[in-house]
C-alpha cells in the first residue's frame, strides 16, 4: 500500500456495484483508494486483480487496516463494513429481526435487482445482436421488481426499507435503480407515475452528499 489510505477499492468507470461500496465508505467516513480496471484490457481477470478475487469481477475491497484482508461481493462488502466500522449503527439496525430483515433485502438486491437489470442493460445496450425477446424479458423483470419495492415502500411510514432511516439496505439498490430509470426502463415507463414510492426513495437516496458527490465522479471520469 502506497497511497496510505486504509481502504484499495478495485472498480470499474461504470460498474454499478463498486460505486454502491463507495457510496457506503464514503458515508462512513472512511478512505479509501480507487483503482479502475480496464474491462476492455480484462483486467479484471488478470493478476494482479484475480490474485486477490478469484472470480475476476468487481468490486474488490482491501483493508489495510485489517490485515490487508481481502472481501469481495458487493454485498458482503456492506456487511463487512458496517459489522466492523459502523458502531454507532448509522447505516445499519440493532434490532436482531432488523438484522436478518436487511440481509433479506441485500440477498434480494443480489439476486432479483441486479441480475435482471443488469441482463437488461447489457441487451439493450452491449449484445452484438438485436434480441426483442430477450430485452422484453429482463424489461418485464426489472418492472416486476420496481413493483416489489413500490409496494413495500409504500406501506413504510419512513419511505425506507427497514429500521425507519437509511441502511444500507436501501443504499444496495440505489446504483443499479439510476441504471433502469436512465435507460432500461426510459421509453416504456414513468418511474414517477407507475412507481411514486419507488421514486420517491430513490430521489431522497440520490440526493445524499455521499451519492451526489460519487455521481459527478463518476460523470467526469466517463467523459
Amino acid at each position: 500500500m502506497s497511497h496510505g489510505k486504509q481502504f484499495t477499492l478495485y472498480t470499474h468507470v461504470g460498474g454499478p456495484n463498486g460505486w454502491k461500496v463507495a457510496i457506503v465508505l464514503e458515508e462512513l467516513g472512511l478512505t479509501y483508494e480507487s483503482v479502475y480496471l480496464d474491462f476492455a484490457k480484462g483486467e479484471q481477470k488478470a493478476a494482479p486483480h484475480v490474485d486477490l478475487n478469484p472470480n475476476g469481477r468487481i468490486p474488490t475491497l482491501v483493508d489495510h487496516h485489517n490485515g490487508d484482508f481481502v472481501i469481495w461481493e458487493s454485498n458482503a462488502i456492506l456487511l463487512y463494513l458496517v459489522d466492523k466500522y459502523d458502531p454507532e449503527k448509522k447505516l445499519t439496525v440493532a434490532d436482531d429481526k432488523d438484522k436478518f430483515t436487511v440481509i433479506q433485502w441485500l440477498f434480494f438486491q443480489a439476486s432479483g435487482q441486479g441480475p435482471y437489470f443488469g441482463q437488461a442493460f447489457w441487451f439493450m445496450k452491449y449484445h452484438p445482436e438485436n434480441v426483442p425477446s430477450a430485452i422484453e424479458r429482463y424489461q418485464k423483470e426489472t418492472l416486476r421488481v420496481l413493483g416489489v419495492l413500490d409496494g413495500v415502500l409504500a406501506k413504510s411510514p419512513s419511505g425506507y426499507l427497514v429500521g425507519g432511516k437509511p441502511t444500507i439496505a436501501d443504499l444496495a439498490f440505489i446504483t443499479w435503480n439510476r441504471a433502469a430509470i436512465n435507460v432500461v426502463m426510459k421509453d416504456i415507463a414513468d418511474d414517477q407515475k407507475q412507481f411514486p414510492a419507488f421514486y420517491a426513495w430513490h430521489e431522497k437516496l440520490a440526493a445524499r452528499p455521499s451519492s451526489k458527490k460519487l455521481f459527478e465522479l463518476q460523470a467526469n471520469l466517463m467523459k
